[in-house]
């Protein structure tokens, strides 16, 4: 059923994901693409937030602290509604994930279906601040390989929202995930993403089936050089932050 903050496109959107796909190319590759997660003027909307300064709880510039090129803001609780929507909605479908590859690589933690129960969890142990960002990108800014971990409680997957249209807005720029297995060299995979586009990939580990069992692999992502243009992207992350 659509509530009253909902449109219906919104909820067909969602729906027409194939969630079993999905789960299958997180297990094989540790990323899958959400196509068409959000519309062009959704995308627009989001991306118009950055030049304001209200609804945001910090600004990071990225090269004062050796991250990269670029910039970013936190967003402030309470979270704009498409993104509280999106935040609470993805985090349902990606739960069970996240608990089969806990299981998987033998971990204790459990997560709960229901995203507030999660935040509530976070919050108990101190981790308060919400963090959902905006990021933006010029001609000649990247992000350095990184994971977005912020306190004890780490859900295992996120989401990044491309809000802008490549080619067309920007060139280069490309979402980068590399991948570690033990006495391997790293594994690099650059993801193909359009406007309005979303990845959900692991945060920092996942399990890889092997001869002779699973075992674990690390992860780190980041975004290539800017050619030219501008680029804005939404990440989701769903732990909160010390």
């Amino acid at each position: 059923m659509t509530t009253a903050t909902e449109s219906p496109e919104e909820v067909c959107r969602l729906e027409a994901i194939d969630w079993s796909t999905v789960s299958a190319d997180l297990n094989a590759e540790g990323w899958a693409v959400l196509p068409n997660l959000i519309s062009d003027h959704e995308c627009d909307a989001i991306a118009g937030r950055y030049d304001h300064a209200e609804g945001f709880r910090s600004h990071v510039i990225m090269a004062r602290h050796g991250f990269g090129r670029g910039e970013y803001k936190y967003f402030a609780y309470p979270l704009p509604v498409l993104i509280e929507r999106l935040r609470t909605k993805l985090y349902r479908h990606l739960s069970p994930v996240a608990n089969r590859w806990c299981e998987t690589m033998g971990m204790d933690v459990r997560f709960p279906d229901d995203h507030a129960a999660f935040i509530e969890r976070c919050r108990a142990a101190g981790q308060a601040r919400p963090t959902p960002l905006l990021l933006r990108y010029g001609k000649g800014d990247y992000n350095c390989l990184h994971q977005d971990l912020y306190g004890e409680h780490v859900f295992p997957l996120q989401v990044a929202v491309l809000l802008n249209e490549p080619g067309e807005d920007f060139e280069g720029g490309e979402f980068v995930l590399t991948e570690q297995r033990p006495r391997m060299q790293s594994r690099a995979m650059v993801v193909p993403l359009r406007k309005g586009d979303a990845v959900v990939f692991a945060v920092n580990s996942r399990p890889v089936q092997g001869t002779r069992g699973s075992y674990r692999v690390n992860l780190r992502h980041g975004v290539s050089k800017l050619l030219s243009g501008r680029r804005h992207t939404l990440g989701i992350i769903f732990h909160d932050a010390t």
